[in-house]
């Protein structure tokens, strides 16, 4: 996908949303009651959807006919696992810390020439993540509220290596801990007994996290990269 078409997807979205609600509220309808959602503090949990991915810049210095060139496989589904802390300190403003769980994993293709497949690395990760998040709500239509929501995220990936395994044929490694910028959209449903946020959110991991050093006998699976950020896309569901 072409990373600068992610920051319009996501803009897409919430204009989506905006008109969404705006036709959805054309019938009125009896206001469910939000007493949780306007006490100074709430809590919940979520559940989510992610696909993580990366973002290669190759090094075109290594580069040559016959040296490997890294590109990203595709994409494969994980899940991720979130307590909800909400501090509500004005109307239309959040302050949302969501401590919690992700598993997934990315795979890397290797290609010579850009054209004959040369192997696979599957990168699994375990990431305990921290986000802190402010979130911006539109109006209340009926029992549906759009918003928009960005922040910073600190993830530490349990999952990774301090050395290779020489079981696994993995020659990369990466930081355990990256900081993401995260930013997206979604709608507020206000329920019977409860509130269900249906959100989709982009997040950019902004250090490289590629380990320099090499594998005994595979220096080229790392020296073919000049860096490696990390990119993931989360459908969450909030229950408050």
């Amino acid at each position: 996908m072409n990373r600068i078409s992610n920051k319009y997807l996501v803009l897409s979205l919430a204009i989506f949303l905006m008109f969404a609600c705006n036709s959805y509220a054309q019938k009125k309808k009896p206001l469910n009651k939000s007493w949780y959602d306007e006490k100074t503090i709430h809590f919940g949990f979520s559940l989510g959807f992610n696909t993580m991915d990366f973002r290669i810049n190759p090094d075109q210095d290594y580069y040559s006919a016959d040296s490997l060139y890294p590109e990203v496989a595709f994409l494969s589904p994980g899940i991720n696992i979130q307590v909800v802390i909400d501090y509500h300190p004005a109307d239309y403003w959040d302050i949302r810390f969501l401590p919690g769980v992700s598993f997934g994993q990315r795979k890397l293709n290797y290609y010579v020439s850009n054209t004959v497949y040369d192997d696979r690395q599957t990168v699994e990760s375990s990431f305990l993540e921290f986000p802190l998040l402010v979130k911006y709500k539109g109006a209340r239509l009926n029992n549906v509220r759009p918003y928009l929501i960005s922040g910073l995220n600190f993830r530490h990936d349990l999952a990774g290596r301090k050395g290779f395994d020489d079981d696994k044929e993995v020659y990369l490694r990466l930081h355990r801990s990256d900081l993401y910028f995260e930013f997206g959209a979604g709608m507020d449903f206000y329920l019977p007994y409860f509130k269900l946020a249906v959100e989709l959110k982009l997040s950019h991991g902004l250090r490289n996290v590629l380990v320099r050093d090499t594998a005994p006998g595979y220096p080229e699976y790392v020296n073919s990269i000049e860096s490696l950020k990390s990119t993931m896309w989360v459908l969450a569901f909030h229950f408050e």
